[in-house]
């Protein structure tokens, strides 16, 4: 189930991606001018793609949000907190000296002295 939705969230936000470039800018065109733009005007009436595209663009903004929210609430239901996975898993130990005592390092043999000519 978590696959369709990862799946369906990134089909969603190509589609909002590409729905984005094709709407005209403040110059005019945008992504679509490289395509043949003009044919949109023709298309969608006198005003063009841009009311029908924003309108496109609302819709999968919300889709994808909403398939964003749903793939994180099945993320935290199906797991608890990362907090409550390392308290659980590693028990504490009150006991924190060692059981023996380390021995103690051997004291290095003195080197002889050299005698002077």
């Amino acid at each position: 189930m978590s696959g369709f939705l990862v799946t369906f969230s990134v089909i969603m936000g190509v589609m909002l991606i590409g729905c984005i470039l094709l709407q005209p800018g403040a110059k005019g065109g945008g992504l679509s001018a490289t395509f043949g733009g003009g044919g949109a005007n023709s298309a969608f009436g006198a005003q063009g793609a841009a009311p029908v595209l924003a309108k496109v663009t609302y819709w999968l903004a919300a889709i994808f949000l909403a398939s964003c929210l749903i793939i994180e609430i099945t993320i935290v239901k199906s797991t608890r907190s990362v907090l409550d996975k390392g308290a659980s898993s590693a028990p504490v130990s009150t006991n924190t000296a060692p059981a023996t005592p380390a021995p103690a390092p051997a004291a290095p043999a003195p080197t002889p002295a050299t005698p002077k000519k």
